[in-house]
Order: structure tokens, then C-alpha cells, then sequence
């Protein structure tokens, strides 16, 4: 049986944090988006939670189907409830990160139209908190 309510509810959104430490430097796997909001700006990897998946299952398929990076493990980070952080209305989002051994070969698929390893210490204009989110998560570790 469904239910309805009477309340609204927020969209559930995943976000991938998948970075590498390579030489002196690390390096982030950001997307450009291919839709909007944000069309051609930088975001990580990430989308909307199907109704029969758990979170960290959302967050790996949306990294595969955006990138065609496969990880095994990923560690929830934090989750970012800003009410105004999505222009498409209420949505909060689940961060889990990874960190690969080495850097993988990365492709833009789905709607991403292109992916890529970006330096820590200058990445480009982003999309949505996602920059907030970067710091907010090396301030961490």
C-alpha cells in the first residue's frame, strides 16, 4: 500500500567525494554538468536516490553511470541540508568519499558531459555547495 501525506517532503540526493593523493598534490574527480541547473559548471559526482537503493548503493551507481569509476567502499561523510542549495526546490544530500589508491582513468557519461582529476588547490567555478563541501571535507582529515 502507498502512502500520501499532506506534507511536503525534501528530494534525496547523493554526492560522490573521490579524491587521490598523487606526487605533492591532491586531486579531486569533478564533472561538468550537461543539464540544468548549473549547465557547464563543475560539481562531483552525484544524483538522485532511486526508491530501492541505500544511499551509499545511489552513490556509487551515480559515479559509474557520470564517471565509469567503480569503487568498492565508500565512507558517508556528511550531510548538507541547506534549504536553498538546489534551485530546483528542497533537497538534501549525502556526501561519501573515496580514496582510490591511483588515479583512474574518468569519462563524462550520462549527464555529465565530461569528467576529470582537478587539483585541490584550483578547481574550477563550481556548482550547487559542492565547493563548501570540498573544504568542509579536507578541513576534516
Amino acid at each position: 500500500m502507498m502512502y500520501t501525506y499532506k506534507y511536503p517532503r525534501p528530494a534525496l540526493t547523493v554526492d560522490a567525494l573521490v579524491y587521490v593523493k598523487e606526487k605533492n598534490e591532491i586531486l579531486v574527480l569533478l564533472i561538468r554538468r550537461g543539464n540544468e541547473p548549473f549547465k557547464n559548471r563543475w560539481a562531483l559526482p552525484g544524483g538522485f536516490v532511486d526508491m530501492d537503493e541505500t544511499l551509499e548503493t545511489a552513490c556509487k551507481r551515480e559515479l559509474r553511470e557520470e564517471t565509469g569509476l567503480v569503487v568498492k567502499e565508500m565512507e558517508q561523510f556528511k550531510t548538507f541540508d541547506a534549504i536553498d542549495r538546489d534551485p530546483r526546490g528542497r533537497t538534501i544530500s549525502v556526501v561519501f568519499s573515496a580514496q582510490p589508491k591511483e588515479k583512474q582513468p574518468v569519462k563524462g557519461a550520462d549527464d555529465a558531459d565530461f569528467a576529470g582529476w582537478f587539483p585541490l588547490n584550483n578547481l574550477p567555478d563550481m556548482a550547487f555547495d559542492h565547493r563548501q563541501i570540498i573544504e568542509e571535507f579536507f578541513d576534516s582529515i
